[in-house]
């Protein structure tokens, strides 16, 4: 080897760690006032259940206070709360979602 030859050394790239997006849950809580075809109705249009699904959503709130619809992103999440609340809202019930971080 002579004196201009030059030794190449690997480049090392670090690449971040990038952590997942926390999750949230979207809540429905139950209330004596919606009915309960109204209360599915939201659940399929919104969250874009089944009829069997949205039921059994609607029934779990129903019996234990609130139910668990979905689990997303913080952002999804918080719209779909407010877009399903606005929709109980606009047809004059107090229908409404809430969210809360996965734990």
């Amino acid at each position: 080897m002579s004196d201009n030859d030059v030794a190449a050394k690997p480049k090392i790239k670090s690449k971040p760690k990038l952590e997942r997006p926390k999750l949230y849950k979207v809540m429905l809580v139950n209330d004596d006032y919606t009915p309960r075809e109204f209360v599915v109705v939201v659940l399929k249009a919104v969250f874009r259940m089944s009829e069997e699904a949205g039921y059994r959503v609607m029934m779990t709130a129903h019996k234990f206070g609130t139910s668990v619809v979905v689990v997303c992103a913080r952002d999804i999440a918080e719209t779909k709360a407010k877009e399903a609340t606005d929709l109980g809202k606009e047809a004059g019930y107090p229908l409404m979602f809430t969210t809360e971080p996965e734990e």
